[in-house]
């Protein structure tokens, strides 16, 4: 695919970010049975379904688009994951490991909302005013959750992890 023009950088954002999605709903339930604080994996569950929709509306925008549902491989989301995994890997402590589940969250949250905050003035130029209103919701519920997982790792009782 070139990209040479405003409809091929939406097309491939949209493409990107479709496939992050899809690829964070599996990622996310990892997250979920990872670990033991209830409130975590709460949090982890919320998201998972607002993923669910999320990637409902991103296919609304394909539809929009006139262009069918296609993944692009996301390199940052599958990055994240990797990183999460090979620490996963690592067996740290239950206590260890649910702040870093926390802490991954929170770098594809930031990655997720980089990538509609993109997407939103692309839209916006090809005049697709209904479709960037629907990432806008995406992003609305990114940033949300990411507000959520700062709370949950400021609110984290660093005392259960030894400092050194």
């Amino acid at each position: 695919m070139t990209v040479d023009t405003i409809h091929d950088l939406f097309e491939h954002g949209l493409e990107d970010i479709y496939h992050a999605e899809h690829e964070l709903l599996d990622a996310l339930s990892e997250l979920e049975s990872n670990t033991e604080r209830e409130e975590i994996a709460e949090a982890f569950a919320e998201h998972r379904a607002e993923t669910e929709e999320q990637i409902d509306r991103l296919e609304e925008v394909f539809e929009m688009f006139g262009e069918p549902p296609e993944k692009e491989e996301c390199e940052g989301i599958k990055g994240l994951i990797e990183e999460y995994e090979e620490f996963a890997s690592m067996d740290p402590s239950q206590e260890v490991m649910d702040f870093h589940s926390m802490a991954a969250a929170e770098k594809t949250e930031h990655y997720e909302i980089a990538a509609y905050g993109n997407l939103i003035p692309l839209a916006d130029q090809l005049g697709m005013d209904d479709a960037a209103d629907l990432l806008e919701e995406n992003l609305r519920e990114e940033q949300a959750a990411l507000d959520e997982l700062k709370e949950l790792t400021e609110s984290y009782e660093m005392d259960a992890i030894p400092a050194e």
